[in-house]
Protein backbone atom coordinates (compact mmCIF):
# COMPACT_ATOMS: atom_id res chain seq x y z
CA UNK A 1 0.00 0.00 0.00
CA UNK A 2 1.38 3.07 -0.82
CA UNK A 3 0.77 6.42 1.50
CA UNK A 4 0.23 9.90 0.75
CA UNK A 5 3.32 11.91 1.13
CA UNK A 6 1.97 15.74 0.80
CA UNK A 7 -1.06 17.41 1.74
CA UNK A 8 -2.92 17.52 -1.69
CA UNK A 9 -2.18 13.81 -1.68
CA UNK A 10 -3.78 12.99 1.43
CA UNK A 11 -7.05 15.31 0.86
CA UNK A 12 -7.07 13.52 -3.00
CA UNK A 13 -6.98 10.33 -1.43
CA UNK A 14 -9.67 10.74 1.49
CA UNK A 15 -11.79 12.44 -1.07
CA UNK A 16 -11.79 9.50 -3.49
CA UNK A 17 -11.83 7.01 -1.10
CA UNK A 18 -14.68 8.73 0.70
CA UNK A 19 -16.74 9.02 -2.91
CA UNK A 20 -16.37 5.28 -3.42
CA UNK A 21 -17.51 4.47 0.19
CA UNK A 22 -20.46 6.36 0.05
CA UNK A 23 -21.68 5.05 -3.59
CA UNK A 24 -21.35 1.56 -2.07
CA UNK A 25 -23.15 2.71 1.18
CA UNK A 26 -26.02 4.13 -0.66
CA UNK A 27 -26.85 0.81 -2.38
CA UNK A 28 -27.46 -0.74 1.35
CA UNK A 29 -31.25 -0.56 1.69
CA UNK A 30 -32.30 1.05 4.90
CA UNK A 31 -34.35 -1.84 5.76
CA UNK A 32 -31.24 -4.34 5.36
CA UNK A 33 -28.96 -1.41 6.76
CA UNK A 34 -28.81 -3.53 10.36
CA UNK A 35 -28.76 -7.29 9.28
CA UNK A 36 -25.64 -8.58 10.63
CA UNK A 37 -24.07 -10.59 7.79
CA UNK A 38 -20.28 -9.54 7.57
CA UNK A 39 -17.24 -10.55 9.24
CA UNK A 40 -16.75 -8.11 12.53
CA UNK A 41 -13.72 -6.21 13.31
CA UNK A 42 -13.38 -8.33 16.15
CA UNK A 43 -12.49 -12.16 15.69
CA UNK A 44 -15.28 -14.68 15.80
CA UNK A 45 -17.80 -11.59 15.36
CA UNK A 46 -20.33 -10.55 12.99
CA UNK A 47 -21.89 -6.88 12.14
CA UNK A 48 -23.84 -4.78 9.73
CA UNK A 49 -23.48 -2.57 7.35
CA UNK A 50 -24.59 0.23 10.14
CA UNK A 51 -21.98 -1.69 12.69
CA UNK A 52 -19.35 -0.93 9.77
CA UNK A 53 -20.58 2.84 9.52
CA UNK A 54 -20.48 3.67 13.30
CA UNK A 55 -17.02 1.75 12.98
CA UNK A 56 -15.70 4.06 11.07
CA UNK A 57 -17.25 7.15 12.44
CA UNK A 58 -15.61 5.85 16.00
CA UNK A 59 -12.14 5.51 14.67
CA UNK A 60 -13.13 9.03 12.76
CA UNK A 61 -14.42 11.08 15.76
CA UNK A 62 -11.48 9.76 17.78
CA UNK A 63 -8.48 10.93 16.05
CA UNK A 64 -10.40 14.32 15.97
CA UNK A 65 -10.38 13.84 19.61
CA UNK A 66 -6.66 13.06 19.60
CA UNK A 67 -6.10 15.82 17.50
CA UNK A 68 -8.04 18.39 19.54
CA UNK A 69 -6.56 17.14 22.58
CA UNK A 70 -3.03 17.11 21.34
CA UNK A 71 -3.90 21.03 20.07
CA UNK A 72 -4.72 21.97 24.11
CA UNK A 73 -1.54 20.23 25.45
CA UNK A 74 -3.53 17.71 27.08
CA UNK A 75 -2.50 13.95 27.48
CA UNK A 76 -4.18 11.64 25.20
CA UNK A 77 -4.71 8.38 25.68
CA UNK A 78 -3.98 5.98 23.01
CA UNK A 79 -5.68 4.50 21.54
CA UNK A 80 -9.16 5.34 23.85
CA UNK A 81 -9.26 6.16 27.54
CA UNK A 82 -9.65 2.26 28.91
CA UNK A 83 -8.44 0.15 25.98
CA UNK A 84 -4.84 -1.05 25.02
CA UNK A 85 -4.21 -1.65 21.53
CA UNK A 86 -4.39 -5.45 21.27
CA UNK A 87 -8.22 -4.40 22.53
CA UNK A 88 -9.32 -2.80 18.81
CA UNK A 89 -11.84 -5.39 18.66
CA UNK A 90 -13.40 -4.44 22.41
CA UNK A 91 -12.99 -0.96 20.70
CA UNK A 92 -14.90 -1.24 17.53
CA UNK A 93 -17.60 -3.05 19.88
CA UNK A 94 -17.91 0.08 21.49
CA UNK A 95 -18.02 1.77 18.66
CA UNK A 96 -21.19 -0.22 17.49
CA UNK A 97 -22.76 0.51 20.86
CA UNK A 98 -22.22 4.33 20.84
CA UNK A 99 -24.02 4.62 17.36
CA UNK A 100 -26.67 1.92 17.20
CA UNK A 101 -29.11 4.80 18.23
CA UNK A 102 -29.06 6.74 15.13
CA UNK A 103 -31.02 5.13 12.11
CA UNK A 104 -28.90 4.34 8.84
CA UNK A 105 -29.31 7.63 7.38
CA UNK A 106 -27.99 9.43 10.52
CA UNK A 107 -25.03 7.11 10.46
CA UNK A 108 -24.07 8.18 6.77
CA UNK A 109 -24.81 12.15 8.00
CA UNK A 110 -22.20 11.50 11.07
CA UNK A 111 -19.58 9.65 8.32
CA UNK A 112 -19.72 12.59 6.25
CA UNK A 113 -19.66 15.00 8.83
CA UNK A 114 -16.59 13.60 10.00
CA UNK A 115 -14.62 13.23 7.13
CA UNK A 116 -15.37 16.93 6.95
CA UNK A 117 -14.01 17.70 9.87
CA UNK A 118 -10.65 15.13 9.40
CA UNK A 119 -10.67 17.60 6.24
CA UNK A 120 -10.62 20.42 7.96
CA UNK A 121 -7.48 19.61 10.01
CA UNK A 122 -5.62 18.13 7.02
CA UNK A 123 -6.67 22.06 5.62
CA UNK A 124 -5.38 23.94 8.12
CA UNK A 125 -1.97 22.33 8.24
CA UNK A 126 1.21 22.43 6.32
CA UNK A 127 2.91 19.59 4.59
CA UNK A 128 5.52 19.80 6.99
CA UNK A 129 2.99 20.00 9.91
CA UNK A 130 1.07 16.77 8.33
CA UNK A 131 4.45 14.82 6.92
CA UNK A 132 7.67 16.51 8.12
CA UNK A 133 7.82 15.89 12.06
CA UNK A 134 6.55 13.72 14.33
CA UNK A 135 3.36 14.25 15.74
CA UNK A 136 2.71 10.91 17.82
CA UNK A 137 6.31 8.68 18.59
CA UNK A 138 7.83 8.56 14.95
CA UNK A 139 4.02 8.56 13.22
CA UNK A 140 3.57 11.68 11.29
CA UNK A 141 0.50 14.07 11.29
CA UNK A 142 -0.48 12.82 7.81
CA UNK A 143 0.16 9.26 7.81
CA UNK A 144 -2.53 8.86 11.09
CA UNK A 145 -5.00 10.85 9.03
CA UNK A 146 -4.70 8.56 6.25
CA UNK A 147 -5.03 5.51 8.22
CA UNK A 148 -7.67 6.60 10.00
CA UNK A 149 -10.04 7.75 7.20
CA UNK A 150 -9.36 6.80 3.48
CA UNK A 151 -7.70 3.58 4.85
CA UNK A 152 -10.34 2.33 6.48
CA UNK A 153 -12.79 3.77 3.61
CA UNK A 154 -11.06 1.44 0.92
CA UNK A 155 -11.37 -1.28 3.53
CA UNK A 156 -15.26 -0.96 4.18
CA UNK A 157 -15.61 -0.39 0.75
CA UNK A 158 -14.06 -3.47 -0.73
CA UNK A 159 -16.64 -5.65 1.99
CA UNK A 160 -19.30 -3.65 1.19
CA UNK A 161 -18.73 -4.44 -2.09
CA UNK A 162 -18.31 -8.32 -1.48
CA UNK A 163 -21.96 -7.79 0.07
CA UNK A 164 -23.66 -5.87 -2.32
CA UNK A 165 -22.87 -8.35 -4.77
CA UNK A 166 -24.22 -11.29 -2.70
CA UNK A 167 -27.27 -9.52 -2.48
CA UNK A 168 -28.22 -9.68 -6.09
Amino acid sequence: MSYPKTKTELLDTINKTFTQLMVELKKVPDEAARTVCMDGHAKNTRMSAANLVAYLIGWGELVIKWHEKKQRGEQVDFPETGFKWNELGRLAQKFYRDYDCLSYQELLGRLADTKCRVIAIVEARSNKELFGQPWHGDWRLGRILHMNSSAPYKNARARLRKWNRSQT
